[in-house]
């Protein structure tokens, strides 16, 4: 075992500073996952169906207990425009949020941003005069 495997094995703290490259199969849909193409060093959720797992605490920690399925409730904005994920684990509750990457499922995304749109609690009149007074 090289240094730096070891040191990856042993410092808890090692994927704050460092991308994680290992592939991996979603455990929901079974779509395997490469580290090449996400646009980000950093690959954290299936770009197919936009799962992931409940691992970190805080960022990078790998300290969790409870390896749960993280869902993907909706999508937010951040400052510079970039679009995040949100998650909520589905035995623990917790939510989280993660950085959308360049291979990521468009439609995905796009079906998680509508979809407050298409849930009761707005009425077709309020969206509607919504969208008129957004083009000014």
């Amino acid at each position: 075992m090289n240094r730096e495997n070891k040191k990856r094995k042993y410092d808890r703290r090692y994927f704050r500073t460092h991308p994680c490259t290992d592939a991996f199969t979603c455990k929901v849909c079974g779509w395997p996952v490469v580290s090449t193409g996400a646009g980000s060093s950093h690959r954290n959720h299936c770009p197919n169906c936009l799962y992931s797992i409940h691992l970190d605490n805080s960022p990078g920690d790998r300290e969790s207990g409870c390896h749960g399925r993280m869902e993907p409730i909706g999508v937010w904005v951040r400052k510079n425009g970039e679009w995040a994920v949100i998650h909520r684990c589905t035995v623990c509750g917790k939510i989280s949020s993660n950085r959308t990457a360049a291979d990521d499922n468009p439609m995905k995304l796009m079906a998680l941003a509508m979809r407050p749109f298409g849930s009761p609690a707005i009425s077709q009149k309020n969206i509607k005069n919504m969208t008129i007074t957004m083009e000014g």
